[in-house]
């Protein structure tokens, strides 16, 4: 079984930075394409960056693209959202979730990933 832990949300202004972490426990994390998704309030989970599990594959959304960065730490089996120059409609609670699929690959589908973190909220204030 795989646990995933997020933290680093907040309250920011615009133009703000925040740098989201997701732990990883329970299983091989370097074998793990991870992918980081978002919810706003009254909207469906959406995709916004996922890197394969050896790092050089890497994918984000149109929105966010220039802005954020993600990157991982196998070593410490960890994830990270770099997010800099927020916007309101970056207003959400943020997951991570784990695709343990033993393929790397990078993938925009919430089907594709068997583990999700309970989130963490990200408020961006204007």
């Amino acid at each position: 079984q795989v646990q995933l832990v997020e933290s680093g949300g907040g309250l920011v202004q615009v133009g703000d930075s925040l740098r989201l972490s997701c732990v990883a426990s329970g299983g091989t994390f370097n074998r793990y394409n991870m992918g980081w998704f978002r919810q706003a309030p009254g909207q469906e989970r959406e995709f916004v960056a996922v890197i394969g599990w050896g790092g050089a594959s890497i994918d984000y959304t149109d929105s966010v693209k220039g802005r954020f960065i993600i990157s991982r730490d196998n070593a410490k089996n960890t994830v990270y959202l770099q997010m800099n120059s927020l916007k309101p409609e970056d207003t959400a609670v943020y997951y991570c979730a784990a695709d343990v699929s033993w393929i790397e690959r990078i993938s925009r589908t919430q089907y594709a990933y068997a583990y999700w973190g309970q989130g963490t909220q990200v408020t961006v204030s204007s």
